[in-house]
């Protein structure tokens, strides 16, 4: 189904969440990074302020900022009241204590987004592409991440699954994905499958605790890498 903006819910998260939800230390900040099904989130913003070399892909970045924003404002208060009826599925902490501290991470990573969004697909940084497609050279990147997209859509499919994960191998050397629940708190029935065709294909596969956790219970990811380096 091509992909239409008044279908989706635009969500971002922070540079600190993206740190944080796939373990990233200076060795991987460092490195080729693709931010695939990123979404308006800050981490190519900050990450590219801080000396990065980033490059993220999603279909909604062929729309401009205004198109973006109108969207992030039709959803922002029902996200956060579905938040609210649905509080105990989530790990309230210092880092965000509730749903109203929630609306300020997640809008001034937004607004983040969207202040950069010009700047950054001029210079090449945010591109119009999503999974399972991918329009990039065979490894052109260290490290690839996937944050809310894959595992928590079982609607995907099996196939769609399989597909994006062999296409992000393709164009990296390691692939993380963050988290491995579905929306509803399931192991995505999914995961194993995965990890079996990524272990068919030669690559290794391992499931990694993070020190993140919001969503209650979803505080690992999946780590894949090549066994030869390309």
């Amino acid at each position: 189904m091509p992909f239409e903006l008044n279908r989706v819910v635009p969500w971002g998260r922070s540079y600190d969440e993206y740190v944080r939800m796939f373990d990233l230390r200076d060795e991987q900040l460092g490195q080729r990074i693709l931010g695939c099904a990123d979404g308006p989130a800050a981490f190519n913003v900050e990450l590219t302020h801080r000396g990065g070399q980033i490059m993220s892909c999603d279909p909604l970045y062929g729309y401009s900022p205004t198109e973006i924003q109108a969207r992030i404002d039709e959803c922002f208060e029902l996200v956060l009241r579905q938040t609210r009826n649905n509080a105990d599925g989530f790990v309230w902490s210092e880092t965000i204590p509730s749903v109203e501290a929630l609306g300020e991470i997640r809008r001034q990573a937004m607004d983040a987004f969207l202040k950069d969004l010009p700047i950054g697909r001029s210079a090449g940084r945010y591109v119009a592409a999503e999974l399972p497609d991918l329009p990039f050279r065979d490894g052109a990147f260290d490290l690839a991440l996937c944050s809310h997209f894959l595992f928590p859509y079982d609607t995907l499919g099996l196939d769609f699954h399989r597909q994006s994960v062999a296409s992000l191998l393709r164009v990296a050397q390691e692939v993380r994905i963050f988290p491995l629940l579905t929306l509803d708190r399931r192991l995505s029935p999914y995961l194993n499958q995965v990890v079996q065709m990524a272990e068919s294909i030669g690559c290794t596969a391992d499931v990694v605790p993070t020190n993140y956790e919001f969503q209650r219970g979803a505080n690992r990811m999946l780590v894949l890498r090549n066994v030869v380096a390309r």
